[in-house]
């Protein structure tokens, strides 16, 4: 059974639990509202659903495959509305999908893959009957915020292991795992942003819009989910700029870590040019050459190759190339 809770609330105070599987027992009695909670539930479940409350059959079938993005639709006095759940899996982000079928007297949440259950929400809410009492729309727009509440740890985590790889950008190279994950975390990132802008749509239709089912009075309200998706939009952007910089930083670092090798191989190169020409020279089977029946000659051409290489190592460490 996928049925998470069903209440019948009235002056914002929980007064029965409802049965679905009685069909009159789900009807709102007068002054009462219905708030029924689903995860994963069966195509059964959904038609007796359907059947109760009139549901649309295209919000049905949307709701049954679960592969939506943010939307408000309007089905003459009902709405339907589909929320994105994100949370981490390990290092990635994974998705879920949330949908609200709402109506004047009745509002019925669907989970596909959210890793957050509404157990504590309505508890919450259940504890603040003087907000309870404004109904399923004031109930819609807290469960909408306690979505894109769950996307801040999702940022925050990201932020705080990129903090991590800039650091170690600095101190050394940075391996090919670590420049993989950069790339990984910006497919993830954009993915995200791509799944922001529909629920800033979303929330938006709901702050601005004359919809059947929200007072004006509870509009207001859904100017703070707008607002939570927007920052949080920002802070995406800010994330992606950051792991453009460290890769960009990580790339300058190399380079010029990569010239500093290269001047010391240069430099090492020019000091050892010497001895080698000057070898080169007296391994020559040549019978006359100038100095060979010298008795000091040995001493001489040693000396002359320590004080040339010593004068050609203290220039290049003036030079900052050793």
């Amino acid at each position: 059974m996928s049925l998470i809770a069903a209440t019948a609330y009235k002056a914002g105070q929980p007064v029965r639990v409802l049965d679905l599987s009685s069909p009159e027992d789900l009807v709102p009695r007068e002054g009462e509202f219905v708030w029924i909670g689903l995860a994963e539930p069966d195509e059964t479940e959904l038609r007796r659903l359907q059947s109760a409350f009139g549901l649309h059959p295209l919000a049905v079938e949307d709701a049954l495959h679960a592969r939506q993005t943010p939307k408000v639709e309007v089905y003459g006095d009902q709405l339907f509305v589909v929320a994105k759940t994100a949370h981490l899996e390990g290092d990635r982000i994974a998705y879920g999908e949330t949908d609200f079928f709402v109506g004047r007297q009745h509002l019925i949440t669907v989970r596909h893959g959210s890793a957050r259950a509404h157990t504590e929400l309505r508890a919450q809410l259940e504890a603040a009957p003087v907000q309870l009492a404004h109904g399923v729309d004031y109930v819609l727009h807290a469960v909408l915020d306690f979505i894109v509440d769950g996307y801040m740890p999702i940022v925050d985590q990201i932020e705080e292991e990129l903090q991590g790889i800039e650091q170690r950008a600095l101190d050394a190279f940075l391996s090919r795992a670590e420049i993989t994950r950069i790339f990984a975390l910006r497919r993830s990132l954009m993915r995200f942003k791509k799944m922001l802008g529909p629920m800033a749509q979303m929330a938006g239709a709901l702050e601005h819009h004359d919809l059947p089912c929200i007072d004006s009075e509870v509009r207001m309200y859904f100017r703070d989910v707008h607002d939570h998706v927007q920052r949080t939009e920002i802070l995406v952007d800010g994330l992606r700029e950051v792991l453009t910089s460290v890769f960009e930083i990580a790339s300058l670092l190399e380079q010029q870590r990569q010239g500093v090798i290269t001047r010391q191989l240069a430099a090492w190169a020019a000091i050892l040019a010497v001895p080698t020409a000057i070898a080169g020279i007296y391994g020559m089977n040549f019978e006359h050459m100038p100095e060979l029946k010298w008795q000091y000659g040995y001493y001489g051409v040693i000396g002359a190759i320590v004080v040339v290489c010593g004068l050609l190592y203290r220039r290049f460490k003036k030079a900052g190339w050793l």
